[in-house]
């Protein structure tokens, strides 16, 4: 289990990030500055307004300590490759999608680390392991913002290779997320069962409120239908595989999953279930 959480869940999240980067063209940055609204509407739904909403429904399921530490390092999370490929299928603006979660990933190396040892802090109190910013900003770098960059360069200097090679690493991101859920929930079933009266409802019930809420701002915004469907994807879909990962990172344990990790690893089963019947409406719209 110690390989599995050191070696095999940095990694395959590493992959994850690559196939994101493999994907993007610089343009994607470029069209941020060309759409500025429609950018600002989805940022403000993803960095303020999605740990918001996660931080009331902690408080009115009354989680505690880890299970609530682990709602909110979900909440932290950029999209990832997963809300582009719901965009997709959702007949959004995908290209929007994509620099959504090409810049607030990167941005992310800032963002996360601050806010992730403030949640530590405030839920946990005195049993709160001591989280480093730096070090945890460290790790994101290398194990997020890198293999982006990486998969960036990839595209710019060898698209024929970038275009032949994504359809397969966004093969492998599917399969490893799936493993390492899996392999969250068997490290913490205990817990899991335990828990799963409330876990369930709550995550179902986060995921749906934050899909009406992005899709509510971004029709509040006045912005085109498909942008708002993308909007309200992206509030409502995150990196399940990047919480397991920091829950990993901050708890230190090396002896199974930590308890922080069960929200993202639930979540990532739980959002495909919520997000078939908005997918199915939005497609048909």
């Amino acid at each position: 289990m110690d390989i599995l959480i050191n070696v095999v869940l940095p990694l395959s999240l590493a992959i994850i990030m690559l196939s994101l980067g493999i994907g993007l063209n610089l343009s994607d940055f470029a069209r941020v500055l060309r759409q500025p609204r429609a950018f600002a509407i989805g940022a403000l739904a993803q960095v303020i307004l999605l740990p918001l909403i996660t931080y009331i429904t902690v408080l009115a399921f009354g989680f505690g300590t880890e299970l609530a530490v682990g709602f909110m390092l979900l909440s932290f999370c950029p999209g990832g490759v997963t809300s582009n490929m719901v965009s997709r299928l959702a007949r959004g603006d995908v290209a929007l999608s994509v620099s959504l979660t090409a810049v607030i990933s990167l941005l992310s190396i800032v963002t996360v680390p601050v806010l992730a040892a403030w949640a530590v802090a405030h839920f946990m109190g005195d049993a709160a392991p001591e989280v480093s910013v730096t070090s945890l900003a460290v790790a994101m770098f290398l194990i997020t913002t890198l293999p982006v960059l990486i998969g960036v360069t990839i595209r710019h200097f060898a698209p024929g290779f970038a275009t032949g090679i994504e359809p397969l690493l966004t093969r492998l991101a599917t399969l490893l997320l799936i493993l390492i859920v899996i392999a969250a929930l068997i490290g913490n079933w205990d817990s899991f069962t335990a828990n799963l009266a409330t876990l369930g409802p709550a995550l179902i019930g986060l995921t749906a409120a934050l899909l009406l809420v992005g899709l509510g701002v971004a029709r509040a915004a006045a912005l085109a239908w498909h942008q708002s469907k993308t909007i309200s994807i992206e509030a409502g879909i995150q990196n399940a595989t990047l919480g397991i990962t920091l829950a990993a990172l901050i708890s230190g344990q090396t002896e199974g999953f930590s308890v922080m990790a069960l929200p993202s690893a639930v979540y990532g089963i739980t959002m495909y279930l919520v997000a078939l019947p908005f997918v199915a409406f939005y497609r048909n719209r």
